[in-house]
């Protein structure tokens, strides 16, 4: 049994994610361009990793470090002009770790005011001592 056309079409959505927050913004540029015209996924995972040490900094409030990529999905491809906003939310505050979901969303150069998420991830970081070693979060 064969897919219709509209099932490969990703979902244009006309507003972003509520119970998220906007922890970054970025538009790619052609040096991240790969031999296919799209955006590296290296770039784009780089892009994640930063947006994703936002919420767990506040927690951390000092050394961090990224210990796991949990999942990590390209959804769409990313493209040069693309408006990506990076949103991410909290899942879990460990002892020494903390664990947040970023999901990103391509306005398109051409379409500006309608998105499609274009990769999700989660992503735990640790806090960690001038050694480098994991350290206790304090918790307020």
């Amino acid at each position: 049994m064969s897919e219709s056309p509209s099932a490969n079409v990703a979902a244009t959505l006309k507003s972003l994610p509520a119970d998220m927050e906007l922890v970054l913004k970025v538009i790619p540029l052609p040096a991240d361009v790969n031999a296919n015209g799209d955006i590296f996924g290296g770039w784009v995972m780089a892009q994640c990793d930063l947006a994703g040490s936002v919420i767990p900094a506040r927690y951390a409030k000092g050394r961090m470090a990224t210990v796991a990529v949990n999942e990590f999905i390209f959804k769409q491809p990313v493209r040069l002009g693309d408006i990506l906003s990076f949103y991410s939310k909290l899942v879990r505050i460990g002892r020494t770790s903390v664990t947040v979901t970023v999901e990103v969303f391509a306005e398109r150069f051409k379409a500006q005011g309608e998105y499609i998420k274009v990769t999700e991830a989660t992503f735990t970081y640790v806090a960690i001592d001038d050694n480098g070693r994991p350290r206790a979060i304090v918790k307020d």
